[in-house]
């Protein structure tokens, strides 16, 4: 009876998994669009309460499909990865460590504040400072969901450029952190003397339906995490798209002076994961360049709120290196990106 009422379970979840898999298979094959569709004019004509309510709706209604694919393939991933590889190969002085950190990374659905705790029991578990940095730095700005969207939103060249752009200054800010005296005291610091007893023990693992249904609720952890926050933003942006001038957008965040204001806004003002590229989304809509838009979405890893929660685990020394490395990247992609592409 438990073996059938198991394989049904299995028959559902893998069921519903597929379905999520092959409707976005089938959007991208009848390039159905995932970006939202209204415009400023139809939203000032709307009673202000409802402009929100329209803006969410539209915006569900062309990136429902992206937001569960991207939710779904998080938890598959972080319940069916092989976590022991994260934190036995990521020492600061292995190349495959950066690799590690790099490719892992982008798997983690989650904000830069959520970031932390993933960051901190990477270090704690004996994973060199270089890595740790590179993986606190490129899961909010690369992951899955965000270049997914970044590419369906903005466009598939910025996304490219995005996800190039976040590798570089990750992996560039754990090298130089790793090297720094803060840097290798904090790594001494949490460094701890692991005994591998799993070698030498049999590893039982969960049932398959239990595996499953373990990856569908971290899922749903994340979309709890972040889709509140999303919402929000969502409101917020409703209204910018719809009343926001276009001459101040146009006047201040394009050019070079426009990048160097992307930058500095970008970092401090926290924006949660999706909404900085739907409000980026109108923000060019109203002129605001394509340099300055990615130099702004760079800022996501160093974040106000991120770098205070990061400061109680490594020290301030630590954050503000790598808060400045990226700042300095941010600029210089954004004014790179401009002068190749004539977006400046």
């Amino acid at each position: 009876m438990e073996v059938n009422f198991r394989r049904i379970r299995v028959a559902l979840m893998l069921s519903f998994i597929i379905f999520v898999f092959s409707a976005l298979i089938y959007s991208r094959i009848m390039a159905y669009s995932l970006a939202p569709t209204i415009k400023p004019a139809h939203l000032q004509s709307l009673p202000i309460w409802q402009i929100p309510i329209a803006y969410i709706w539209d915006y569900l209604s062309h990136g429902v499909i992206c937001l569960l694919f991207a939710f779904v393939a998080a938890g598959l991933v972080y319940e069916f990865a092989p976590k022991s590889l994260i934190t036995r190969h990521m020492g600061s002085r292995k190349v495959q460590g950066y690799a590690l950190a790099a490719g892992f990374a982008p798997f983690f659905t989650v904000c830069s504040c959520t970031m932390v705790p993933l960051f901190a029991g990477i270090l704690y578990t004996g994973a060199g400072i270089g890595p740790a940095i590179s993986f606190l730095l490129t899961a909010p700005a690369a992951n899955i969901l965000t270049i997914l969207l970044t590419g369906e939103i903005l466009s598939w060249e910025l996304a490219a450029i995005r996800v190039l752009a976040s590798l570089v200054t990750a992996i560039t800010a754990g090298v130089i952190i790793s090297r720094t005296p803060w840097g290798r005291k904090v790594e001494t610091e949490h460094k701890q003397d692991l005994i591998n007893v799993a070698t030498n023990l049999e590893v039982v693992k969960p049932p398959l339906d239990e595996r499953l249904a373990s990856a569908l609720k971290f899922g749903g952890f994340l979309g709890k995490q972040i889709l509140p926050y999303f919402f929000f933003g969502l409101v917020i942006v409703s209204y910018l798209e719809a009343f926001l001038p276009e001459e101040i957008v146009a006047t201040y965040l394009t050019g070079v002076g426009g990048v160097l204001l992307a930058s500095v806004i970008g970092g401090p003002l926290y924006t949660p994961t999706l909404v900085e590229i739907v409000l980026g989304r109108s923000l060019m809509s109203l002129g605001m360049s394509k340099a300055a838009l990615l130099s702004w979405l760079m800022g996501q890893p160093y974040d106000i709120p991120n770098m205070v929660a990061t400061s109680r685990i490594v020290k301030w020394k630590v954050v503000i290196t790598y808060a400045f490395i990226a700042w300095f990247f941010s600029v210089i992609f954004g004014l790179s990106y401009g002068l190749i592409s004539g977006t400046i």
